[in-house]
C-alpha cells in the first residue's frame, strides 16, 4: 500500500465513524483556586458535533485517494 491508499483508507474510516457517531464529548479539568496544598478544581464537559456534510466529504475524498493510489500503482 502506498501513502495515497493508506491516507484514503484513514479518511474513509474517520468519515464513517463521524457519520455513525456525529456528536462526541470531551472533559477538561480546570484548576479554579489554589491555597497552599488545597486545590479547587472543576470539570467541564464540551460537546462537539461533526456536520454530516463534512463526514460525507471525508468519505468521498478518501475514496478518491484510494482510487488514485490504485490507479498510480497500475
Amino acid at each position: 500500500m502506498n501513502g495515497l491508499t493508506m491516507g484514503g483508507v484513514a479518511l474513509v474510516l474517520l468519515g464513517l465513524a463521524a457519520l455513525a457517531i456525529p456528536v462526541f464529548t470531551t472533559q477538561q479539568t480546570k484548576e479554579i483556586a489554589r491555597i497552599g496544598d488545597l486545590k479547587i478544581q472543576t470539570t467541564e464537559d464540551k460537546s462537539f458535533a461533526v456536520p454530516p456534510l463534512v463526514a460525507g466529504g471525508a468519505v468521498a475524498l478518501g475514496l478518491v485517494l484510494i482510487g488514485a493510489g490504485v490507479y498510480r500503482r497500475v
